[in-house]
């Protein structure tokens, strides 16, 4: 069962996956984070709403790739 707490944990695993400033496709990031779709979805989620991702669409060769990449704030 998805709670909460574990949507939290879930979004931590895609955090520090994330944090090496390299862009990632979701298939990549589901197979390295070894969640399911529907735990993907939900930790991308949790940190879009914290606006701690962007999603930015790149069209290359008739394809549509999805990238996450951290939001850093300096200040």
């Amino acid at each position: 069962m998805m709670n909460r707490n574990t949507i939290g944990v879930n979004a931590g695993v895609i955090w520090r996956l994330l944090d090496d400033n390299k862009r990632w496709e979701y298939s990549e990031l589901r197979k390295a984070s070894g969640l399911s779709d529907r735990d993907l979805n939900a930790a991308i989620g949790w940190l879009a709403c914290e606006n701690k991702i962007q999603f930015l669409c790149d069209k290359n060769n008739d394809k549509e790739y999805l990238y996450l990449e951290l939001n850093y704030y300096i200040g």
